[in-house]
């Protein structure tokens, strides 16, 4: 199923195959107030609507756009690749147009690659061969140009000098890491070195999670790795990945709505080998470390916790969390300088996957008035509740 990238629910539905033909036509003949980045993007869906109709109403309503429209559109960072990759398409768009979504950092690759395969313009091939970090991360565009008679001799040799320093002497993952060193990123190039790609976890994606890494090897502390974890860290089977994903983005919109660009760093995280989620929970941000707390392998969801960067607000959100591991919780709970805070202690004490040992260690240092409410919260355990109301009864009445 299509994602949408607006946050209007009128295109959401649109996109997700929701909306009735009414609307659905209504939107392909431009009638709806819809803004227009909203407006193009469900555009773009319903040409490939299956009532003919309506996906012949929606070419008409795009065509009718004005040139200065698609160009400041394509110009935006705010238009959905969808969109910039039907701009790409177009037969007969002008060059402006062209070079505008070449240049847009959110237009598909593969759009790319097509456009540079099929263009007679030297100039827009010269300029597609201008962003080296693109080319590396998807070489299929480096084929695409060497593929047209159109392209000048500049941009043949461009592209045959990174297809050979960053493909053909298998140098790619050094060249970039080196990039990233350059940049002060060292902790990022660690992992970029390190990482195990695979037919699902691809250079493109390993660059992409290297953003996220702010804390070198020499600052972690895996001792806590030992022997017994080893059998956790073997090789899932894809039934495993995809669980492991959709449970991850199940939790995340519990929570509220979650942005196609947060979905698509979900798909990537979770399509790394558990070695490299392990590793990225113990090293990566809080963006990864949000998403890694609730892996169902728990080794990984552990790594979080001993994360060097890993905040007391994070964790006391994470104490609250009823998608998160029991080990987790039972390490937070373990922990003495978390200890020291009642709203993570709090949570602890009220949150029914929070072990039965660990929520009753914590009672003790709960406030009466937050001691007689766990009593009566079915939620939690009955055990915890009947030790709740024994310490309540023990302190007397609240003052």
């Amino acid at each position: 199923m299509a994602e949408s990238t607006s946050t209007n629910p009128v295109v959401k539905s649109i996109i997700a195959g929701n909306a009735p033909p009414a609307a659905r036509s209504a939107a392909a003949r431009g009638l709806l107030p819809l803004p227009q980045n909203d407006l193009l993007e469900a555009l773009v869906h319903l040409t490939a609507d299956n009532d003919s109709a309506i996906a012949d109403a929606a070419r008409q309503t795009l065509s009718s756009q004005t040139a200065t429209d698609l160009v400041e559109a394509a110009r935006s960072e705010s238009t959905a690749p969808a969109v910039l990759g039907y701009f790409a398409g177009l037969p007969d768009a002008s060059g402006e147009l062209y070079e505008t979504v070449a240049a847009n950092a959110n237009t598909p690759n593969e759009a790319i690659a097509s456009l540079a395969r099929t263009t007679s313009n030297p100039s827009l091939i010269e300029l597609i061969t201008m962003n080296q970090q693109r080319l590396i991360r998807s070489p299929e565009i480096i084929d695409a140009v060497l593929e047209n008679p159109a392209r000048s001799p500049d941009a043949e040799r461009r592209v045959k000098e990174i297809r050979r320093e960053f493909f053909e002497k298998e140098r790619g993952a050094r060249q970039v890491a080196q990039e990233l060193r350059a940049r002060g990123n060292s902790a990022a190039a660690e992992f970029f070195e390190s990482a195990e790609l695979s037919s699902d976890f691809s250079l493109d994606d390993a660059w992409a999670i290297a953003q996220h890494i702010e804390v070198s090897d020499v600052d972690i502390d895996d001792t806590w790795l030992a022997r017994e974890f080893f059998e956790e860290l073997l090789v899932e089977t894809p039934e495993q990945l995809a669980a492991n994903l959709q449970a991850v983005i199940n939790a995340e919109r519990m929570e509220g709505d979650v942005s196609p660009e947060r979905i698509s760093m979900i798909r990537r995280i979770m399509f790394m080998s558990v070695k490299d989620r392990v590793k990225l929970a113990m090293k990566g941000d809080r963006e990864a470390r949000g998403i890694l707390v609730r892996d169902s392998n728990k080794i990984v969801a552990t790594g979080v916790i001993h994360n060097p960067r890993i905040t007391d607000q994070e964790v006391e959100k994470i104490a609250a969390m009823r998608t998160v591991s029991d080990e987790v919780l039972r390490l937070i709970g373990m922990s003495r300088a978390w200890a020291r805070s009642y709203p993570i202690i709090h949570n602890l004490a009220r949150n029914p996957r929070t072990p039965m040992a660990t929520a009753v260690s914590v009672l003790p240092r709960i406030r009466t008035k937050d001691l007689k409410s766990i009593s009566q919260n079915r939620n939690v355990s009955e055990a915890v509740r009947r030790q709740a109301y024994r310490l309540t009864e023990m302190r007397g009445p609240v003052a």
